[in-house]
């Protein structure tokens, strides 16, 4: 911790470090080299992140324009990346929970039907991110993100502000952002409580990150609240990827069904969806207890 150091210093030292992140994934996805896209994909989302939570520190124009650049990658990433989850997550699922007596042609045409398709968009989107890697909007990027690890488009007035002081309310705001949410969530009509879910998954997502910026200002207060943010984001997104999961399971079912195929085993493994997603749910309380009472 570095108590003298302002909030322009502080906030430089953080942006510099997650461009370091999204150059140093790039080659590996370049190569499609195991769990790199999600690498840049994370890398990405944090940079976002960061912008938006310490946005008042940075010159509005800069902001508003590399942000909606970084959405522009994540998700293009992100579509490469939701199809590499769900294959893994149907062949992990065909490998527990196919009955013993299903017939061999039943599997084969599910794991085609749920795997195949999954590795075929990935590789697909991962096709688009290459050219898109190779192309001007993507150099112009990360040729200004590399620029501000030496000169950040700050304003200096604000930047002046001690960093302890400024992290501070920025991690509360933040978390006060969640604790809106969570409070709402109760009273969410249940067609709308799985979105609502998700905002407050991505909302915590941005406490985390802007937790860790804070972390060398901050010290363990930034680190706790942070780990707390972490844990309710990862509830909320496994809770995510079941019932996404078993939404994209149900309609390869009905094209099985169309097709005359059986889907009894696109039903089992529907089952186990709803049953993994109502797992977390159960956790989530708990999780989102931790961040909203914390700092109180």
């Amino acid at each position: 911790m570095n108590p003298g150091q302002s909030a322009g210093q502080a906030l430089g030292a953080a942006l510099s470090e997650d461009v370091d992140r999204l150059v140093a994934a790039e080659p590996d996805v370049r190569a499609d080299a195991e769990d790199s896209v999600h690498q840049l994909r994370v890398a990405t989302r944090r940079l976002r992140s960061v912008l938006r939570s310490y946005r008042t520190l940075l010159r509005k124009d800069a902001v508003a324009e590399t942000t909606e650049e970084l959405k522009w990658l994540a998700d293009l990433l992100g579509v490469a990346r939701d199809a590499e989850v769900r294959a893994d997550r149907f062949r992990t699922l065909l490998a527990e929970r196919t009955a013993q007596d299903t017939p061999p042609a039943e599997i084969a045409s599910a794991t085609h039907r749920l795997v195949t398709a999954e590795r075929d968009r990935y590789e697909r989107a991962h096709a688009e991110i290459l050219a898109a890697l190779d192309g001007e909007r993507y150099r112009a990027l990360r040729d200004r993100l590399v620029g501000w690890r030496g000169e950040p488009p700050l304003r200096t007035a604000r930047a002046a502000a001690p960093a302890a002081d400024f992290f501070g309310v920025v991690l509360d705001r933040d978390r006060q952002r969640v604790e809106a949410l969570v409070r709402a969530e109760p009273s969410a009509a249940p067609a709308d409580r799985v979105e609502l879910l998700h905002d407050i998954r991505k909302s915590a997502k941005r406490l985390r990150y802007s937790c860790e910026a804070a972390e060398p200002v901050l010290g363990e207060d930034a680190t706790g609240l942070g780990k707390r943010a972490k844990r309710l984001q990862t509830v909320l997104g496994d809770h995510r990827d079941a019932v996404e999961s078993r939404k994209a399971i149900l309609l390869r079912a009905g094209e099985a069904g169309e097709a005359g195929e059986s889907v009894g085993i696109y039903e089992r493994l529907a089952r186990a969806e709803q049953a993994a997603a109502d797992k977390e749910l159960e956790r989530y309380p708990a999780a989102a207890a931790a961040v909203t009472d914390a700092l109180r």
